[in-house]
């Protein structure tokens, strides 16, 4: 059953369901394009794996979906079960990112320098395992942050 606000025939969204679907891809988009200046800046080049790589600051993957949660509120309520699927939605994919996967990514350098050490002096070349998988809890809180700015900037200033 739908909150008592929303299946009143005279309720009406604060904003237009475009302007939701724009904030939750500029956010995305954006963490993504300051990870790649970042990179520019530190390692003076370009590289365009830096567009699709995961980890590093801010997290993209917090910014979209803290920005999806935020447009489920906006839109719906705070109160409605919408905003609530969102909400455990998105801190599942922030707990995943700074947990899981940047634990993933502590295994991965161990594993690197245990090979390093141990094909010193032979000829084994493995693949390196990639090290960068998940976030630092700062970096997925400047990830939240920025998606839930840039959603009302996008659906209520712009």
């Amino acid at each position: 059953m739908l909150s008592q606000s929303i299946a009143s025939s005279d309720w009406a969204p604060p904003f237009s369901q475009e302007r939701g679907i724009v904030a939750i891809f500029s956010a995305w988009v954006i963490a993504q394009l300051l990870k790649v200046i970042a990179g520019i800046i530190r390692d003076k080049k370009f590289n365009f794996r830096w567009l699709l790589m995961s980890g590093g600051m801010p997290s993209s993957h917090s910014a979209a979906v803290s920005s999806l949660s935020t447009v489920v509120g906006l839109y719906y309520g705070f109160n409605t079960i919408f905003f609530w699927m969102a909400y455990v939605f998105s801190l599942i994919i922030m707990f995943d990112a700074a947990g899981v996967r940047r634990a993933v990514g502590r295994q991965a350098s161990i594993l690197n320098k245990m090979m390093d050490e141990i094909s010193q002096g032979d000829e084994i070349r493995d693949k390196r395992l990639k090290e960068l998988l998940g976030h630092t809890p700062v970096e997925v809180i400047a990830g939240a942050c920025l998606g839930i700015g840039l959603t009302f900037i996008i659906c209520f200033a712009l």
